[in-house]
C-alpha cells in the first residue's frame, strides 16, 4: 500500500429493508427508462457528510473516531415524502424536515472538523438538504424533463428508523459500505446483508 495514497470516503444513512429495496428498484427503473446509471454507483443513502479524501493507511483511525461519535447518538426516525428534484439533472426522494436529523448532521460536521481535520462538509457552502437520490448527474436534460413530468405528481411515502451511520469508500468504480457505525441504543455485531449486496 502506498503510504501517501488517499481514497475518497463519505458518511451517510442507508435505509433498512424494505425502503432499501424500494429505492434500489427506483434507481433501476430510471436506468432502464431514462438511461441514467449514476445513482446506481452507490447504495441508496442520505448523505450526512459529502466525499472527502483520507489517507488509506489511517483508515482505522477514521473508523474508530466515527464509531466514537456514533455510539453517543440515538436512533433517528426518517420520513421520506414524495419526489423532488434539483433541475436539470437530479431527481430524489424528499426527506421530511427533521430537527433531530439536522442536529446530527451539524454535530457530525463539527466533530469531523475538530477531531479529524476534515472541513469540506458542504457542497459550495449550501445548507443541508437531506434527500435520497434516484436519478443523478448523468441524466440528460431531455430525459430529465420526461422523467420529472412522470414523477413530479407521483406519491411515495415511507419511514424508517436509522440505527446507524455508514462510512462509504470509493473503489475506483463505485461506492461501497466500508464500515457500519451503530448508534448506541441498537449496537449489534450482526452484519446487515443489505450493505453487502449493492452492485456498482
Amino acid at each position: 500500500m502506498n503510504p501517501d495514497q488517499k481514497k475518497q470516503y463519505f458518511i451517510a444513512l442507508v435505509p433498512p429493508s424494505p425502503v432499501y429495496e424500494e429505492a434500489q428498484a427506483l434507481k433501476e427503473l430510471f436506468r432502464d427508462r431514462y438511461h441514467t446509471r449514476g445513482a446506481l454507483k452507490s447504495p441508496p443513502h442520505i448523505t450526512l457528510h459529502m466525499p472527502f479524501l483520507w489517507h488509506e493507511q489511517k483508515e482505522e483511525h477514521l473508523v474508530n473516531a466515527l464509531r466514537s461519535f456514533a455510539v453517543d447518538r440515538d436512533p433517528i426516525k426518517v420520513c421520506l415524502d414524495n419526489f423532488s428534484s434539483f433541475p436539470p439533472k437530479v431527481i430524489f426522494l424528499r426527506v421530511a424536515e427533521s430537527d433531530v436529523l439536522k442536529q446530527l448532521q451539524q454535530d457530525l460536521h463539527e466533530f469531523c472538523q475538530r477531531n479529524l481535520n476534515i472541513f469540506n462538509a458542504r457542497y459550495k457552502d449550501r445548507p443541508f438538504h437531506p434527500h435520497l437520490t434516484v436519478a443523478f448527474r448523468d441524466l440528460k436534460k431531455p430525459q430529465y424533463e420526461k422523467a420529472w413530468k412522470e414523477f413530479a405528481g407521483q406519491e411515495y411515502k415511507a419511514e424508517f428508523t436509522a440505527d446507524r451511520m455508514v462510512l462509504l469508500k470509493h473503489n475506483g468504480q463505485s461506492w461501497k459500505v466500508h464500515a457500519e457505525l451503530p448508534f448506541h441504543a441498537t449496537y449489534s455485531t450482526e452484519e446487515d446483508p443489505q450493505l453487502d449486496t449493492t452492485e456498482g
